[in-house]
Parts: structure tokens; sequence; C-alpha cells
């Protein structure tokens, strides 16, 4: 079994990625984390920004690692729903676990909703954790 869990390092990351470990623990699932760059947000890449993304995926992979999960990641530049989906495909997934960040009414209408495209062109089980979720989580599946 594998979980993909998106992560684009909001406040809302460490909840969603210490779900997903314990999801993936309790399972005996590959965690496979997936930040995605937008290209309109990031012009040249810069060495500086490279290290530092290099340094937040691997704190999160670390606590991951640290719950018992089996974990991967990966870094893929595109539109970031259809880049969650199209991992999903590449890489055949038996669960999407992603955050939802709540927006709602106009805010979604104008700037879409990441999770919501995801939960309706993926190939698979999508499960939507919202902020505020509990911290701690039961470990046993």
């Amino acid at each position: 079994m594998t979980i993909l869990c998106p992560i684009d390092f909001s406040a809302a990351t460490e909840a969603l990625v210490t779900y997903s470990a314990a999801l993936a623990a309790g399972t005996r699932a590959e965690l496979r984390l997936l930040h995605v760059l937008e290209p309109q947000l990031r012009t040249a890449p810069a060495p500086a920004d490279d290290v530092a993304l290099a340094q937040r995926l691997a704190h999160h992979r670390e606590a991951a690692l640290a719950s018992g999960a089996r974990v991967t990641t990966a870094v893929v530049t595109g539109e970031a729903a259809a880049e969650i989906v199209a991992e999903a495909r590449r890489h055949p997934v038996d669960i999407i676990v992603i955050g939802a960040h709540g927006q709602t009414g106009l805010t979604r209408f104008l700037m879409g909703s990441t999770a919501e495209t995801v939960v309706r062109t993926a190939p698979c089980a999508t499960l939507l954790v919202t902020p505020g979720c509990p911290q701690a989580y039961r470990q046993s599946a």
C-alpha cells in the first residue's frame, strides 16, 4: 500500500505529515511526501532556495520516519493539483492524504482549490485533513 501526501510547507503541514505518517505506520504502507514547485511562484532557482527546500523536506521526512513509517520524497514542478494527480498515476498510490486549507466562497472561486481539484480528478481515494485536526493520532490499525 502507498500513501501520497502532498505538502506545501504551510502551517498545516506538520499536522498533515503527522497524520499521514501515523496512517502509514499503522497500515505498514509506504508514505510518499510530495512537494510541488509552482512555476509562477518561483523565478530562477537559487542554490540557497534549493538547500532550504531540501532541509524542509528532510525535516518532515525525519518526523515521519520517527513515527515508524517507510518514507520516500519527491519534488516536481508544475501546477499543484495536476502534478499531485500525475504523481498518483506515475507511482500508483492507494490513497492521497491532502490538507484542506478551509478556503470557501470567493477565495476559492478566485484562487481555485487544489484539494477540490485533486478530489475530483484523482485516480484513487482521497482523504482531506482539515486544519485543527488533533495533533496526536492513534497508531493502531
